[in-house]
């Protein structure tokens, strides 16, 4: 296994990080049950996996107890272990979501008990909220440094700007403030090149992209129409199948035929070779998608293959919505 630094922490993360957001959900549509996650957390640690990525809003903190679960037994130790907040938990408590101090808090202590650990490596804000001043959000995520309950703070799905002001807010309050970002980042999203990802590596940044196969699009499964139980097979609420563009993606396949390579193998490894990426996110419901996932986040891809990539997929096009970068005052991102 290749492991990479996470940004400035000197940390080392294996290439891979294995995201739990299937652990929970009804494996009759994307997701995984207990002991299949169980047995797939188990799997990845075997392939030299110690990058753990969930979230207390995957299946409303099912996801974490899962987890909690498969790294328990002297497992957890060697674990870099990331979870994020800012999630509607309960839907009659309007205090029980966002990025405000008390929330923060409270959602931190509530992950640390479903989790079943005493820290937390990597905390990450989710999703930005502008209505909240950011240096209420800095001072939160500081005081549960200070306090021992989490190592680490990043923040997810920011744009540059937000990065960036986030960045020299902390500096100003004498805090730690984020070491990573972990954007959406692949072929048919690549906006994060234009402003996020050069903001990333000019102040180290580690970067953990979120949905590298954009919800197995680029793994040819919509084309083949061979996607039951796909990410969205059986919902689209974003409506991101509309846009898929096929002829691009057929090109792809066939540059992905050329080098004897899966469509999921090229796309994943694009990502990974990309300047400035830590550690794609992979999800897997069997032990041969996790293996192929693994390999290909290993597989650093030439220069000329990048660049007949770059000819379907122009650097920092897109063409279907997954950087949504313009939240509004009290919007809860996609």
């Amino acid at each position: 296994m290749e492991y990479r630094s996470l940004g400035r922490t000197g940390v080392q993360v294996s290439v891979a990080c294995f995201g739990t957001m299937t652990f929970g959900w009804d494996p009759n549509d994307w997701g995984s049950h207990e002991d299949v996650s169980i047995r797939l957390t188990d799997f990845a640690i075997d392939l030299g996996i110690n990058f753990f990525d969930t979230a207390d809003v995957y299946a409303r903190g099912a996801s974490e107890k899962i987890l909690g679960k498969a790294l328990k037994g002297g497992k957890r130790e060697k674990i870099v272990l990331a979870t994020k907040c800012h999630g509607k938990m309960d839907d009659t408590d309007p205090n029980a979501w966002g990025n405000s101090y008390r929330h923060i808090i409270e959602a931190c202590d509530a992950s640390l008990k479903r989790l079943k650990t005493d820290w937390i490596d990597l905390y990450q804000i989710h999703r930005p909220q502008p209505a909240v001043p950011i240096e209420e959000t800095i001072r939160a995520l500081d005081d549960l440094r200070r306090a021992g309950k989490i190592r680490y703070a990043g923040c997810s799905t920011f744009a540059a700007w937000q990065a960036c002001e986030a960045h020299y807010v902390a500096k100003s309050l004498g805090a730690a403030g984020f070491v990573t970002e972990q954007p959406p980042y692949n072929l048919l999203d690549r906006r994060i090149e234009r402003e996020l990802l050069p903001f990333c590596r000019t102040y180290q940044y580690g970067v953990i992209p979120w949905s590298p196969l954009a919800g197995g699009m680029l793994s040819g499964k919509y084309l083949d129409g061979k996607a039951e139980g796909a990410r969205y097979s059986a919902s689209d609420p974003g409506g991101r199948l509309k846009q898929l563009p096929t002829q691009k993606l057929l090109r792809l396949k066939k540059l992905a035929e050329k080098l004897d390579m899966s469509m999921a193998k090229l796309s994943l490894a694009w990502v990974a070779s990309q300047p400035g990426v830590t550690s794609p996110i992979i999800g897997a419901r069997s032990e041969e998608q996790l293996k192929e996932s693994v390999e290909a986040c290993q597989t650093m891809l030439p220069e000329k293959t990048l660049k007949l990539i770059d000819e379907i997929f122009e650097p920092g096009s897109h063409h279907v919505n997954y950087y949504a970068a313009n939240f509004g005052p009290n919007s809860r991102g996609a």
